[in-house]
């Protein structure tokens, strides 16, 4: 997952800069009048080929703004377009799932495991656990160096330290264990869940 979004990250990258690289070289082209100081023939129509030449002629600016659905269809694709931006700019800054670890077998081949099956395990394991109502359990970071970050809702009778230290020694240290790492690092959130009041008869 996060090839792939740094792939697109580039090529999306690479083709802005090749728009707007374009377009300076053109417009550098026609500011400086270097078409008539280098004697280039350029096909008639070319756009910026002198100092006087503007980005849109008066006929392009004014063709369809006595049209009713010009400026909704503007307005609308700008909308839109700065949607777009927001959503790849957040994008950016999502911490995405953690598809496989890359697992030391011994050999020096190495093993990939699927990060989905270790934090199925895992949720399930931490949800075992006595003060434990929910678990949600994600693997951010990196296939040789993951982490976990999880969302525990404690039921109301449960201690906290007795629940992190038992999910320390147990749930992930299995987990470590099972996928032969070092270290599992884990940020883990605690909720209380809300609970109706009990009438006293």
């Amino acid at each position: 997952m996060r090839r792939t979004r740094r792939r697109a990250n580039r090529v999306l990258l690479g083709l802005i800069g090749v728009v707007l690289f374009g377009t300076g070289g053109l417009v550098l082209l026609g500011g400086l009048d270097l078409p008539a100081a280098w004697h280039l023939g350029l096909p008639a129509g070319w756009p910026w080929s002198r100092p006087g030449d503007v980005l849109l002629s008066a006929y392009q600016r004014t063709r369809w703004t006595d049209q009713g659905w010009w400026w909704p269809v503007v307005i609308a694709a700008l909308a839109v377009l700065v949607l777009l931006l927001l959503w790849w700019l957040l994008a950016q800054f999502r911490r995405h799932r953690l598809g496989e670890i890359l697992v030391d077998s011994g050999d020096g081949e190495g093993a990939e495991l699927r990060g989905r099956a270790l934090e199925a395990v895992l949720t399930a394991e931490t949800e075992a656990l006595d003060g434990v109502d929910r678990a949600a359990v994600r693997l951010t970071g990196r296939r040789t160096g993951p982490r976990v970050r999880a969302v525990l809702a404690l039921a109301p009778h449960a201690d906290p330290g007795k629940v992190l230290g038992r999910l320390s020694g147990e749930a992930m240290t299995h987990a470590r264990r099972s996928a032969g790492l070092d270290r599992l690092p884990a940020e883990i959130r605690l909720r209380e869940v809300k609970h109706r009041p009990e009438r006293v008869t």
